[in-house]
């Protein structure tokens, strides 16, 4: 989805796609239907019920037939196409409607360990599995839908209370169909293997480009991450900014080429994305100490 995401990608709001301020439910009747690449602020869920189609979710694919399900986390970059006489609901909720007492930042979700929240897992794994109900569970899920939608047209008293049981029967039955393949990946900490992953997509596009003006939206839509979780994840994993890392990877490529090659040092500075050779002689020197030309006769003579 990397090429797909190159263009502004638009976060929503839960105000945006539902008409209450913590959760929304639509089908395929009412809810405006998002073609492009696009991330928000909240869970969502979706049951396709008729019609085949395909999720694209971080840099995965993942195919989306009748009974069908699909799980967002957060900011996390994803597009479902429905195709034309597609059945479906679209469920929307903010974290404090699914666990009011989970005082966690959105971002920080993936280092929630499950057993403190188990119904995470569906949103957690969706990357490396594909969720689908059948026979009776997938007409509980649709009675489940049919309530929520009724319960949320009318809004009384405890109707959220309502609401979220309905939600959370919703996803424990998807938890208990798909219990082995879940508590399989939950060992094998899958979740860290995607931070991975998507760090190390990050960084061959900064590889790549370290002549060029480096963006973080540019390496995020490289990376099919939103810029916000970007600069959360390198934050988290590394302890610096985006622009900490790109100037590391600048100076250190910096010092191979002046070690190892006989580049002029104006050539090496444009090499490694600085268009001002004073500048980037400046900045060499503030990071190692010496001069480009000092560090270039000190490597030749060791």
């Amino acid at each position: 989805m990397a090429a797909a995401t190159t263009r502004a990608i638009r976060t929503y709001a839960l105000a945006d796609r539902a008409a209450g301020p913590d959760f929304g439910i639509r089908d395929q009747t009412s809810v405006t239907r998002i073609t492009d690449a696009h991330r928000h602020e909240y869970f969502q869920i979706q049951l396709n019920l008729a019609g085949r189609t395909e999720q694209h979710i971080a840099a995965t694919t993942r195919p989306l037939g009748p009974g069908g399900l699909s799980f967002v986390l957060p900011y996390r970059v994803h597009r479902v196409p429905h195709p034309p006489r597609s059945k479906f609901f679209v469920i929307s909720f903010n974290l404090r409607f699914l666990r009011p007492e989970l005082d966690v930042d959105p971002l920080d979700l993936e280092e929630v360990p499950l057993p403190r929240a188990p119904e995470l897992a569906p949103f957690l794994f969706q990357e490396y599995m594909d969720f689908r109900l059948t026979g009776a569970d997938l007409k509980l899920a649709q009675e489940a839908c049919r309530q929520m939608q009724a319960e949320n047209l009318r809004r009384r008293y405890c109707s959220l209370e309502m609401i979220r049981a309905h939600l959370l029967l919703l996803i424990g039955t998807v938890c208990r169909r798909h219990e082995r393949s879940i508590t399989r990946l939950a060992a094998g900490q899958a979740q860290r293997t995607s931070r991975r992953d998507a760090l190390a997509r990050v960084m061959r596009h900064v590889r790549e480009n370290l002549g060029r003006r480096l963006q973080l939206a540019d390496a995020a839509a490289a990376a099919d991450l939103s810029p916000n979780y970007l600069a959360h994840l390198i934050k988290k994993e590394t302890g610096k900014t985006f622009v900490d890392l790109v100037t590391e990877r600048r100076m250190e490529k910096a010092c191979e080429l002046l070690a190892h090659t006989t580049q002029r040092i104006g050539d090496i500075a444009a090499a490694v994305g600085f268009e001002d050779e004073a500048y980037f002689a400046r900045r060499f020197r503030q990071r190692y100490a010496v001069a480009p030309r000092q560090f270039r006769t000190q490597a030749a003579a060791r």
